[in-house]
């Protein structure tokens, strides 16, 4: 089966997601065979990938084909299953703006990619070209699955649910994954003795249910008394409002206070702003100085060794589809069907679920904790009005989603930010 695989990368001369999607595949036994086509509207970026790429497949004599292509229908064509995870160039000058725009206007928004008045900028960018990228998909390869790995996250799936319901979709972001460790850490024992149930939004979720697997023991009573002095002694993380919300609302957030603050109106007042700042800026700094170094080694023809698996899940869920597996993943992003039954099904959560060769099944969540749902719900109606922003091409519902985020304290702050964007962003924004 793997021999007909056609794997395609959207957005494949991102050095990071590249060569580490690519370093995924080409070390899976199931794929080999397989065809991966890498596409990237930016030429010379691309370029740069496929020479790595193209040497470690070579090197190696792996049983790879690799393809390169600008041209999008090019690299759909007999695709089976996409990895999406572009971004609108210049990604950082216009995350910049995202953030610091809203505070012009007296916004007390903590970080500006997902939530509040940024997100729906971002949100207002990103999403029309994907969904380009959908109507080729349900053209060209409408039994492919689309594993998107683009920010914001919640709002692009569900866009696309909307716009496409029949696209096979799955959305995937690590946070859960780079975050568990901590609770190994403040219970003191090892994470692979941990049965862990999360859930909620995108980057708005907690554990649900946190078991000890050796006694079958409940972990939570241990997680409320441990975790607030763990999370207070916690160096180089942003989690101040993490531990008020494990305070006041007994369940930790399983990402950090620049993400989960984005959907609070209050969370500026609890959030370690210096330290989401300081990752905001570490990160930016980190992924240029990155990308340079990477591009220097690729020039100089050291690139193959750069080619290697990342942490992400496309390829164990690609995998598991092929091989029917009925594994369990922690965490995606799929339909709320039933999944988490006090929230809107008209909605994309983030859930553990069951992979078959038919793609993800949702385990139940069954009713959210009452006052997160409060908070969850609030969000759920503003990507509602997100997207059918994005949809309509509409100015009234765009100011009507700023006005219906918790993060937007006055009319006259939500019409000065928005009349401010379309002017300085009219080049990817368009309302009518």
């Amino acid at each position: 089966m793997s021999k007909e695989q056609k794997i395609v990368l959207i957005g494949a001369g991102s050095l990071q997601f590249g060569l580490g999607s690519v370093g995924s595949i080409i070390n899976s036994d199931i794929l080999s065979g397989s065809t991966i086509s890498l596409h990237d509207i930016d030429a010379k970026s691309l370029k740069i990938v496929e020479k790595a790429c193209k040497s470690a497949i070579e090197e190696k004599e792996l049983d790879f084909k690799l393809e390169s292509t600008t041209e999008r229908e090019e690299a759909l064509n007999d695709a089976t299953f996409i990895i999406n995870s572009i971004e609108v160039a210049p990604r950082f000058d216009l995350w910049d703006q995202d953030l610091h725009v809203p505070h012009w206007f007296g916004n007390k928004q903590v970080f500006g990619e997902n939530g509040g008045p940024g997100g729906l900028f971002h949100s207002l960018r990103i999403i029309p070209p994907i969904l380009e990228i959908c109507e080729d998909v349900s053209r060209i390869c409408p039994n492919a699955f689309f594993i998107n790995f683009s920010n914001p996250m919640s709002r692009i799936c569900l866009a696309i649910k909307r716009k496409f319901p029949n696209i096979k979709l799955i959305g995937l972001c690590h946070e859960l994954g780079h975050f568990k460790i901590h609770y190994a850490k403040m219970l003191d024992t090892e994470l692979s003795n941990l049965d862990i149930v999360a859930g909620g939004l995108n980057h708005f979720g907690v554990v649900l249910e946190i078991k000890y697997k050796d006694t079958g023991k409940d972990a939570y009573p241990d997680i409320r008394s441990k975790g607030p002095k763990y999370l207070s002694n916690l160096k180089n993380l942003d989690v101040d409002l993490n531990r008020y919300i494990l305070e006041k609302y007994g369940y930790i957030p399983y990402t950090t206070d620049s993400h989960f603050g984005e959907y609070i109106h209050w969370a500026w007042e609890s959030a370690d702003i210096s330290g989401v700042k300081e990752f905001r800026d570490t990160y930016m700094t980190m992924i240029d100085y990155e990308s340079k170094k990477i591009t220097r080694l690729i020039k100089r023809g050291k690139g193959s060794r750069l080619v290697k698996p990342d942490v992400e899940r496309a390829v164990p869920i690609i995998e598991g589809i092929l091989d029917d597996s009925h594994h369990t993943e922690l965490s995606v992003n799929i339909p709320n069907q039933q999944i988490i039954t006090n929230l809107p099904e008209d909605l994309i959560v983030e859930c553990p679920a069951i992979v078959t060769k038919n793609g993800l099944e949702g385990l139940r969540l069954g009713d959210y904790p009452k006052g997160l749902a409060a908070l969850l719900r609030n969000q759920a109606s503003v990507q509602d009005l997100v997207v059918e922003t994005v949809l309509t091409q509409s100015k009234e519902i765009a100011l009507q989603a700023l006005l219906a985020d918790p993060v937007v304290f006055s009319f006259s702050q939500a019409e000065k930010i928005l009349d401010e964007f379309m002017k300085i962003q009219s080049q990817y924004i368009t309302l009518k």
